[in-house]
């Protein structure tokens, strides 16, 4: 940052900061005005270049709400996927806005978002959804002090509430069968079914391909997802990280249910007289669009609850398949790379609940070894 003086009267001396430009090219200058000698401005010149080049001078204007509406259309909107900006700009409008919007940003205080938070747990939201609008409110500020805007984050002081792990419901193997068997009625069959074999995300089975499909090696590539934006406009990206992309084995019996999904779906072109590629979608519409991921899970809710069969989203059919899977004593490891988890510790996490069983099937095997002719080893007592 550079400065000068300009002397404004006979004991009056103005200060003009060059601050750098905005995004659209815009020359920025701070004036501060400085009653006294030419000796006391030199010195507040002097103090205010030293607080820029030591990263505390901060000329913050304006509320908390125009800095993260303008941090949405100059960061979000070019960096971010549209998904990821459509759900920050839903937390902003819905949440944000009304409790902290009108705080000026100068003012913003460490006990400001504490209190926002507790609000917003007594309002009814979750531990994970308030942690949501921590990482939001963390990441915008974040470019605040970036921009040289604050001095300092006020969210680095504060911790966000602790995740509170909800019990999680799945399907157990005789619900399974029973759902498969009356999703046969409906044209969801090979959807529901591919998402119990495998365990992918609704959005990456609603992003799969023919080509993505290789029934003779028995396979799956996950490389990306489908979303549905509130315009109504389908995206397709790549997954999010490394894991994620992944390959899938098929069992035999997904294999069969594949095969035949396949045949009606060549088939039904063929009658409509609609072109079938490689590149059409596996899950689609008659004329190969997609399918509006809502409907999917509402086409689920219902089935379920026909059956009497209560609080089991489309989402559970992923948690089922992974509980299932570590119940036979499928190393965790495999588990993890079949559901695409960055590391084997959230699947460690996240299934904790099937561990009890899986260690009390450990610690009886463990008996085997020691004891192959099953002859038990008594110390003697005196």
């Amino acid at each position: 940052m550079k400065g000068h003086i300009v002397k404004r009267g006979k004991d009056s001396f103005s200060i003009v900061l060059s601050l750098g430009y905005d995004p659209q090219g815009k020359r920025l200058r701070k004036w501060v005005t400085v009653h006294g000698g030419k000796r006391k401005a030199q010195a507040k010149l002097a103090e205010l270049l030293h607080q820029f080049n030591t990263g505390v001078y901060a000329d913050p204007k304006g509320t908390v709400g125009e800095f993260i509406e303008r941090w949405i259309i100059e960061y979000a909107k070019p960096n971010l996927s549209p998904r990821t900006t459509e759900g920050y700009e839903s937390i902003y409008h819905v949440h944000l806005a009304a409790e902290l919007g009108k705080v000026p940003l100068k003012a913003l205080r460490p006990e400001h978002l504490q209190k926002y938070y507790a609000g917003r747990l007594d309002a009814g939201l979750s531990t994970t959804t308030v942690r949501h609008h921590a990482m939001l409110l963390h990441r915008v500020l974040e470019h605040a002090l970036k921009w040289q805007l604050l001095a300092r984050n006020p969210a680095d002081a504060v911790t966000p509430p602790v995740v509170r792990h909800t019990e999680m419901h799945t399907l157990d193997e005789t619900q399974a069968d029973i759902a498969l068997t009356e999703a046969m009625n409906t044209p969801y069959y090979a959807l529901f079914s591919l998402a119990l074999y495998t365990g992918m995300r609704r959005s990456e089975l609603l992003a799969l391909r023919w080509q993505d499909i290789d029934l003779t090696l028995a396979e799956i590539s996950v490389s990306r997802s489908m979303h549905r934006l509130l315009t109504g406009e389908f995206i397709f990206r790549g997954t999010k990280t490394a894991k994620s992309s992944r390959t899938v084995a098929l069992s035999p019996d997904a294999c069969l249910v594949m095969r035949h999904h396949l045949d009606n779906e060549m088939a039904l072109s063929s009658r409509l007289g609609v072109s079938f590629t490689n590149d059409r979608l596996v899950f689609c519409q008659w004329d190969g669009t997609p399918l509006i991921p809502s409907t999917v899970s509402q086409a689920w809710r219902r089935l379920t609850r026909g059956l009497g069969i209560q609080n089991i989203r489309f989402h559970d059919l992923r948690h089922t398949h992974a509980t299932l899977m570590l119940k036979q004593g499928i190393h965790p490891k495999i588990v993890q790379e079949g559901l695409g988890h960055s590391s084997i510790a959230i699947t460690l996490d996240t299934y904790s609940h099937v561990s009890p069983g899986m260690q009390r099937k450990a610690a009886e095997a463990f008996d085997q070894i020691l004891k192959p002719l099953g002859s038990i080893r008594v110390a003697k007592t005196e």
